[in-house]
Parts: C-alpha cells; structure tokens; sequence
C-alpha cells in the first residue's frame, strides 16, 4: 500500500495498484451505466425526516434482490441532516450529542451500514449504487472498487483526477474515499441483504467542508463526554474539501445532478411503497437509534 504526502495530510492511497488492474478491463462507467440503467431521484428538506431516504434505499433494496427492480442508482440531497454510524451510536453520550444536533437544526439518524458521521446540507450530493447479490458473493471490497470506478470516470469527464485510499483526519473515514491533493471530497459505506447490496457515497460537492468537519468534530466531543474515547474520531477540518473548491470549472450540486441523469432519462422509475417505507422508518429508529 503506497503512501503519498501533500501539504503534510497522510494519504493512505490503492490508486496505482487500484489503476493498474483497472487498466486490464474496459472502462467501468461503460459497464456499469448499462448496469443501472435507471436513475432515481429525490430532494429533501429539513422537514423530511432523515431516516426516509435510508427507508427508501433499504426497500429498493429488497425490490432488487427478488427480482422485482432492476438495479440502480439513487441520488438525493438533504437540506440540513447530521448521519451517525453504528459504532458512533456506541459512545457514552451519543444520545446527548443526537440531541444537541438536533437543537441546532439537524435532522438526526442512525444508519444500518458501516461508516462513521457525514454532516448533510444541500451542497452534498448523495449517490448509492444498488444490486442484486449473488450467492456466496463474499467480495464487499470488489463493491466498493466498482463504485469508487464509476465515480472516478464520471469525475473524468471534468477533466478531474483523484485519489482512491483512506484520508487520515477525515470525518468518515475509510479504505475508499476519495479525495483530490489530499483532500477528502467523498466517502462510502457499505449495507448487504440476503440477496442484494448497497454501496452508499456522499460527495462534497459545494459549501464549506470545513464547516461541515467543524461540525463532526463537535459531535464526537460531545458524544464522547469531553473526554479521550477510542470511538470518538478526531476530525481535522483541512483534510477535507468540496469540489468547487478543489477543481476549477466543476458544476454545483444541481447542475452535477442534472448532468448525472441525463443518460438515464429513457427508463421508468420504479413505483415506492409509502406504507412500507414508514414501517421501515419506524423499524429503523426503534433498531438502532439510542434515543428512542
């Protein structure tokens, strides 16, 4: 695993190995856009309860795991959330913190997949790739290969070129994030059924990730009581940045969406179950979400 420095941040990078087994097949947007031929869209405001699109994407889930949908992408954006992981709902005071965030504005949540806490708003563009699992498929890593490619050429088409590998100080951190001179601009996280998996990434694509970071840090602070907690990361703020910042020319999140559904705008979009995402929402809170 290759190390590279830039302005002092550690990147811990797969991109050359990454690269060159890449190199070896056609490009992966090809293969993948004739994948997920179709592009689901929604936009949330800070009245949507944050669990709705997590609600969404467990049921689609399902749907594409019996058959029922065919695989795809689902791109949303939500005006003001706060999205803990797992591990982040462990720490002593995770509640409290919760709490906080949410006298501040946020819409708050526990996610059912790995990775740790990602401060949402509109300038985030979230994309989660979704696919039916085949048996004895035991390659989660292979997963994250194929969307961190898919996300690298479409980035391509704005002349960008970015790094694949862990951003020591990030907020989220994780083997596949994916960043620009030592940058984080987007991380992923990983949800897998019985028969069919998600990859979830958010990408900064606009606003101040600084903030955003700032936010982060505030959070494990409090969650971890002010005191020293191995579950509590310690986020830097200059390890991360937004894509406007960081590429020149490169479009606002409305824009970068509109360009994303462009190709898929031929297939019809798959019908939601209301009724039963409500009870997933319910069965979300009342599974993982230390509040309640």
């Amino acid at each position: 695993m290759g190390l590279a420095a830039a302005r002092g941040i550690i990147v811990i990078s797969r991109t050359d190995r990454y690269n060159t087994r890449m190199n070896n097949e056609h490009t992966l947007h090809r293969q993948l856009s004739g994948t997920f031929g179709t592009l689901m869209h929604h936009e949330f405001t800070v009245k949507d309860d944050i669990y709705k699109p997590f609600a969404i994407e467990e049921w689609l889930c399902r749907q594409v795991g019996e058959g029922m949908v065919r695989p795809l992408i689902h791109v949303w954006r939500h005006e003001r959330a706060f999205v803990l992981g797992l591990r982040d709902a462990r720490l002593p005071h995770a509640a409290e913190a919760m709490r906080w965030l949410a006298g501040e504005g946020f819409r708050v949540m526990v996610r059912n997949s790995g990775g740790a806490a990602v401060p949402l708003d509109a300038g985030v563009v979230n994309i989660t790739w979704i696919q039916p699992l085949q048996q004895g498929d035991l390659r989660p890593q292979r997963d994250f290969e194929l969307a961190a490619a898919w996300l690298q050429d479409e980035l391509r088409r704005y002349g960008l070129s970015c790094d694949i590998g862990e951003v020591a100080g990030s907020y989220c951190p994780g083997d596949f994030d994916v960043s620009v001179r030592g940058r984080k601009f987007c991380g992923m996280a990983q949800r897998r059924l019985q028969k069919a998996f998600s990859v979830q990434a958010f990408v900064n694509v606009e606003g101040s990730a600084e903030e955003r970071a700032e936010w982060a840090r505030r959070f494990y602070e409090r969650a971890a009581g002010g005191e020293v907690h191995a579950g509590a990361l310690s986020v830097h703020a200059e390890r991360m940045g937004s894509l406007r910042d960081l590429a020149s020319g490169f479009p606002g999140a409305e824009q970068w969406i509109a360009d994303l559904k462009r190709p898929h705008a031929q297939w019809t979009l798959p019908p939601i179950d209301a009724s039963a995402v409500s009870e997933i929402v319910g069965l979300l809170k009342r599974r993982y979400d230390p509040r309640v």
